[in-house]
């Protein structure tokens, strides 16, 4: 896809995230915003993947290791089929296959269950490691937050990846600086971010999350990288796209009432428009 287009597709992804915490009355928009962007390209440029053969064998592989950002993968898959966008109203209801954390049991195309912070990366670095002792050329990707990375099972991870040799594993930190509490800086400072990684024996590139030719190139130099794992920093604004929750942790985990869903959506609009 060229970037106009990837770029009104994740104007639609950021609609169905907010549409979807809007009708739950719950949820976590704020990052799930911010990682949209990359959410769009994985889905519709990066990633082997057919939402016909959700479990074809060859598939790419994708873990949300940051599993309460749900509502962005849950948006970014109804996009490109796995599931029609009006199921989206149904985030976190009783029945729904959309739950509050994905849940690869109810629903077809998710790679793992995930919710517990920290763990994803871990499952991601196990599905390369298989694919690399079966012989299959399947890559693996896994999308962590910023404030996730204050977890030590991270980094375990970490070194095992690099120890291994993952060269078909990507990771990716959303660092848009905001977590629950505030500013990562404030709550446990994970700076710097690239030279951990460096040290865990990764190739480290460093992006502008919302930029797709950064994350096109980005991608692009994973490829050709052989013996290490790499790791993308992206930095991103918490909240991208909504006025009001852009850089405010407050809507980390905090969905919009009617009023608010309002705003949110005739600002998307604008975006729209103006692409």
């Amino acid at each position: 896809m060229d970037n106009q287009s990837l770029k009104l597709k994740a104007n639609e992804v950021r609609k169905g995230i907010v549409t979807a915490t809007h009708a739950a009355k719950s949820g976590h928009p704020g990052g799930s915003l911010s990682a949209a962007d990359m959410f769009t390209f994985l889905y519709f440029e990066e990633m082997n993947i057919d939402p016909e053969r959700p479990l074809m064998e060859e598939r790419d592989r994708f873990v949300l290791s940051k599993g309460h950002t749900a509502p962005g993968l849950y948006s970014v898959m109804a996009q490109r089929g796995y599931f029609p966008v009006e199921e989206l109203k149904t985030l976190r209801q009783v029945g729904s296959r959309l739950q509050g954390h994905p849940s690869m049991h109810y629903l077809p195309g998710l790679d793992m269950s995930s919710g517990s912070l920290g763990q994803g990366i871990s499952v991601a670095c196990g599905m390369a490691k298989g694919a690399k002792m079966q012989n299959k050329d399947f890559r693996v990707y896994t999308l962590l937050g910023d404030g996730e990375i204050e977890e030590g099972e991270v980094w375990e991870a970490a070194m095992f990846a690099g120890a291994k040799k993952l060269d078909n594993l990507v990771v990716i930190v959303d660092n848009n600086n905001l977590q629950i509490d505030g500013e990562i800086t404030e709550v446990n400072n994970p700076y710097p971010i690239d030279k951990k990684f460096e040290a865990f024996n990764f190739h480290v590139i460093n992006i502008d999350g919302h930029d797709f030719d950064q994350i096109r190139a980005a991608f692009r130099e994973a490829r050709e990288v052989k013996g290490m794992p790499t790791a993308i920093i992206m930095k991103t604004v918490k909240g991208k796209g909504v006025s009001f929750m852009e850089n405010q942790a407050g809507w980390h985990g905090t969905a919009p009432n009617d009023e608010q869903y309002k705003i949110a959506m005739e600002d998307l609009e604008r975006i729209g428009e103006s692409i």
